[in-house]
């Protein structure tokens, strides 16, 4: 890493610092204390847009699956400085045999730190690329590994930016906003079911409580995420 991008990082890292101390939060919905009584461990399925925050209202002891890619470099003195344990790789499982190969130590890493009880597991499962909403099978491989709950959550700040050319439409809550998360019902893998029939289960849960609690950004980041696809699919033509 070069200094320059080193400096970024911790720049990051500050202003998320800065972020946490100064926004409030609220659970919406929450099954958190009842899964807890259950000693049941649960995963928080987040969206690539909704990372900086869901990350800078972490519970303790979280651990997170960081990209290999450089942002993800990027990120990671920003997961330190929030207390978060990073796991290099990527909840997708297609791409280069290399970043397949991270992407399952990953997971293998959050399963041991699920299984331990330690805490919590975090995924933005439509990252790192996208497209937006479309969840990666990690988060549900995860799950079916270790039985945890599935917990999608939106989190939505009262004032944000929101990075409108970005593939996901990145948000970044302003500073003294109250940012509210909204939980779904927790989602458990089913014996005999498919990783991809869970996986869809996941994305059509997350996809509804966006268009439910957000509805007017969820309207426009998928009218923007239909543009993308089909000036892709004119290029490829």
């Amino acid at each position: 890493m070069s200094i320059a991008r080193w400096a970024l990082s911790w720049l990051i890292a500050l202003a998320l610092v800065l972020l946490r101390i100064t926004c409030r939060s609220r659970m919406n919905n929450d099954p958190r204390p009842a899964l807890r009584s259950q000693g049941i461990s649960y995963i928080y399925s987040v969206l690539h847009a909704h990372q900086v925050a869901a990350v800078i209202n972490r519970e303790p002891n979280t651990a997170a699956m960081v990209s290999q890619s450089a942002d993800g470099q990027l990120l990671m003195p920003a997961f330190w400085a929030l207390g978060v344990t990073p796991s290099r790789g990527s909840s997708s499982t297609k791409s280069h045999v290399a970043h397949n190969k991270g992407g399952q130590q990953a997971l293998h890493e959050l399963a041991d730190h699920l299984h331990q009880g330690i805490g919590p597991a975090y995924l933005a499962v439509d990252g790192p690329r996208g497209p937006r909403n479309h969840v990666n099978k990690g988060v549900a491989v995860l799950a079916k590994q270790t039985g945890a709950a599935v917990l999608n959550v939106v989190a939505v700040p009262r004032r944000r930016w929101i990075l409108s050319r970005a593939w996901d439409r990145f948000q970044i809550p302003k500073p003294f906003t109250l940012i509210e998360g909204n939980c779904g019902e927790p989602l458990f893998y089913e014996p005999g079911e498919s990783i991809e029939g869970f996986r869809q289960r996941i994305e059509t849960q997350l996809t509804e409580l966006e268009m439910r609690y957000d509805s007017e950004e969820a309207t426009v980041a998928a009218a923007a995420t239909a543009a993308r696809r089909r000036r892709g699919a004119r290029k490829a033509a």
